[in-house]
């Protein structure tokens, strides 16, 4: 075994971090010295190095173990097993074969824990199936039907089932290829029955219908991934949408008896799905995603989402950006006890309870499609679930229909409505006759409904309502008086944080003048350094930072390179009412802050765009930080914090958020290190910690005295992450503008008609609790027009 300590702390390093003692360091929970590498390289995969996620954490024998991944090696790779001590050693093991696993499941009757391809006993003693005999991207392991006491289930990537031998680990293959859909995530045994997921519809090898053994090519657009199960004879497709984890009470030991639930959860184009097995049937429930940078009809942005215990008795879910408090008990007749608790920007394969804190794993710094970074490494995050409050709101979207034929009288699945903070329902039809809707409320989650309110739509189709604040229940659902087709979709809005927390002390306001620092940063790829090319002033000094956040001695000058990689330019464009962005979605339009961002600042224009975890990246405009999802693109794009400072460029780097644009001066506090070279000061954070920034406000015009052509409508600007929004509106003419609203990126609805006299300001309130995606603006005549946006 090798074993790596965060070795030869400086004093300084120790003091900065406030840990002393020889202690670790840390910073804002994150241990730069646990940091894991993909070295590549001497593997038959292409992918190998391409990324680096921890794929899977689990207690056992006294450690935290952990396997990490390339993407699409299912004979191996130099991914790692690796063990955490509980004085935070990191041990790699030999026996390490790599590949793309994350799966875990500790076998009771053998007292072992397997992941990966590794079976690992009480004492640490691990044994491994070569993935020369069983080959694939392992993503589950369950219990056996039949004999659960000396064999179990592996289920892989691209869709093949194996059974293995816990003791002697000899191997079968049972099925190559027996549902339809790809990108294989969850596998789980209860009920009597083997369950397993997937979430996507890419082919990785050509497969006719006559080979699997139910099911077939997608149907309509609707159909992607599959919820499907054997019971040892036959298999059945539950229901063809995109689906990730199957757990229930057991979680990774597996199901505690024959007559225990089973979840299992998803999403399609609507909401987050969780089903339920109780009782031998399938149930539906809906839940909002917190952000749209998962969706992809490959499957391929959700990195494992979980249900998983996490201490005392307590289980937690993870899914589309936003974590969930998720009761044990939960079935048919005890559905309560789900609550949103916050939304997150780290990209979680794994977590787990261990050594008395929250631990999540991330997939972070990637190299795929991400020039910026030099090398994959991903990190690992301790902390308390009380911390996961702090991060982003329990904020999102979603909804039961979106543009379905409804029955009349047949309710929708129910959507989860416990939470504290602003819901705002969206109802919208295309009858062309007005229908009335009823919400019913299912106020305890035991399966019993009452009539809550009805809301009838015109003939123009849409209609809102805004929930009170007393309003308690934990399920919604919607019925229709009239056949129709259909859209219901909720906006939630959660506690955002009104001013930025003092741990951005250091970063110089973008209203100072003094002397603030601007470095060009990346993780390299010829060592585990942090790159850094300090252009301060208008002098070039490269410098590279290691474990210990300081000055690495005796490095090449590597000024050019990163010059040519980090040059720095605008990813958008400004005009007098506001941000201008465009990509492969759409070309529209954000707020601005201060008038200071509209030139570049003495180094250039700061760092717009960059990917800080896997495939989805981050956008620096005008003062405000933005996540934006590699495939949705900018048209589900959502606000993060707006934080008029001068950051000058960004990056993760060992698990560590890094911004330099510190003002001068600045002293260490935990957050600010001093490198003691030529590097100068940096910020050094978690990912999460940008919420911290302050909540996103701004402002800006759909128009600003722009020459209107009537009916021609505005680009879209950017409505929802706001809370407290009003608009004026000032034409030279007499005229009616229309505002509309897109609440789920499918089209526009009429929110308001507002006559605008000649030469007068007009002001409107947006009603607490208010929110779409978009809003923009049509005019009933050719105009000179103003319409202004103010997010406070």
């Amino acid at each position: 075994m090798m074993t790596v300590l965060a070795a030869g702390l400086t004093n300084l390093a120790a003091a900065q971090s406030d840990n002393g003692g020889g202690k670790p360091l840390q910073i804002s929970g994150v241990y730069p010295h646990l940091t894991v590498f993909n070295e590549g390289g001497g593997y038959p995969c292409k992918g190998d190095g391409a990324e680096g996620g921890i794929g899977a954490i689990t207690p056992w024998a006294g450690q935290l173990w952990m396997v990490t991944y390339s993407p699409h090696c299912p004979n191996g790779s130099s991914d790692k097993l690796y063990s955490i001590s509980k004085d935070l050693r990191l041990t790699t093991h030999p026996e390490s074969v790599g590949g793309t696993p994350a799966n875990r499941l500790i076998h009771r009757e053998s007292n072992q824990l397997i992941t990966g391809s590794y079976f690992i006993d009480s004492k640490g003693k691990v044994r491994v199936i070569p993935l020369s005999t069983m080959p694939g991207r392992m993503t589950a392991t369950a219990r056996h039907l039949t004999d659960p006491a000396n064999s179990v289930y592996f289920y892989d990537m691209e869709g093949m089932v194996y059974e293995a031998n816990v003791h002697t680990l000899a191997v079968k293959k049972l099925f190559h290829k027996p549902v339809p859909g790809w990108h294989g995530k969850g596998a789980y045994t209860a009920q009597g029955r083997f369950i397993i997921a997937n979430n996507g519809e890419h082919k990785v090898f050509d497969i006719k219908a006559t080979d699997l053994q139910t099911g077939s090519a997608p149907k309509n657009n609707d159909e992607k991934g599959v919820l499907a199960e054997w019971d040892g004879k036959k298999w059945t497709i539950v229901e063809r949408k995109q689906f990730t984890d199957i757990t229930g009470p057991g979680g990774i030991y597996g199901s505690p008896d024959d007559k225990a639930p089973a979840w299992s959860i998803g999403w399609d184009k609507r909401s987050v799905i969780l089903k339920l097995l109780d009782n031998g049937q399938w149930y539906t429930y809906r839940l909002p995603k917190a952000a749209r940078t998962y969706d992809h009809w490959g499957g391929w942005y959700t990195e494992w989402p979980r249900i998983r215990e996490i201490g005392n008795g307590k289980m937690l879910m993870d899914m589309h950006g936003m974590f969930y408090d998720f009761p044990k008990t939960f079935t048919r007749a005890n559905s309560g006890g789900i609550a949103p608790i916050g939304s997150h920007l780290r990209y979680i394969p794994d977590f787990c309870e261990w050594n008395g804190q929250l631990v999540l794993s991330t997939d972070e710094t990637t190299i795929l499609e991400n020039p910026y970074a030099g090398r994959s490494q991903s990190n690992l995050w301790f902390g308390t679930p009380e911390d996961l409050k702090t991060w982003g709101p329990a904020s999102g979207w979603g909804g039961p229909w979106m543009g379905d034929s409804v029955k009349a009288g047949v309710p929708s699945d129910p959507y989860l409505a416990s939470g504290t903070g602003k819901k705002v329902l969206h109802l919208s039809h295309g009858n062309g006759s007005p229908v009335v809707f009823t919400i019913e409320t299912d106020e305890k989650g035991n399966n019993e409904w009452s009539a809550y309110k009805k809301i009838t739509t015109g003939k123009n189709g849409y209609a809102f309502f805004i929930f009170p604040d007393s309003f308690n229940a934990s399920w919604v659902r919607i019925r229709a008086n009239k056949n129709c087709v259909a859209t219901a979709f909720f906006h939630y809005g959660g506690q955002l944080h009104e001013q930025a927390d003092p741990i951005f002390a250091s970063l110089a306001g973008i209203e100072e003048d003094g002397v603030s620092g601007a470095q060009l940063i990346r993780p390299s790829a010829g060592n585990k350094n942090l790159q850094v090319l300090n252009i301060e002033g208008g002098k070039k000094r490269y410098a590279e930072i290691g474990e210990t956040l300081q000055n690495v001695a005796s490095v090449g000058d590597s000024s050019a390179q990163m010059e040519k990689i980090l040059a720095l330019e605008r990813d958008f464009e400004v005009d007098d009412a506001s941000v201008i962005v465009t990509d492969k979605t759409g070309t529209f339009r954000l707020p601005k802050t201060s008038a200071r961002y509209d030139q570049p600042m003495a180094f250039g224009w700061p760092r717009g765009a960059r990917e800080l975890e896997s495939e989805r990246y981050m956008l620096n405009a005008h003062g405000t930080f933005y996540e934006i999802g590699r495939e949705s693109g900018l048209a589900s794009i959502r606000p993060v914090s707006t934080h008029k400072r001068k950051i000058a460029d960004y990056c993760t780097w060992r698990g560590l958020l890094v911004i330099s644009g510190t003002r001068g001066g600045a002293s260490p506090d935990g957050q600010y290190f001093d490198t003691q070279g030529p590097a100068g000061g940096l910020w050094f954070g978690a990912i999460d910690d940008l919420w911290k920034l302050g909540k996103p406000v701004g402002e800006g015009g759909m128009w600003k005295n722009t020459a209107v052509k009537a009916n021609d409508p505005s680009l879209p600007f950017l409505m929802t992450g706001y809370d407290k929004k009003s608009v004026t509106l000032r034409s030279d003419k007499t005229v009616q503008i229309t505002l509309q609203v897109n609440t789920d990126l499918t089209g526009w609805h009429t929110y308001k008609n507002i006559r605008v006299p000649a030469g007068q300001t007009v002001r409107h309130v947006f009603p607490e609790g208010y929110n779409a995606h978009w809003i923009r603006a049509v005019s009933d005549k050719d105009c000179t027009a103003t319409v202004w946006m103010k997010y406070e």
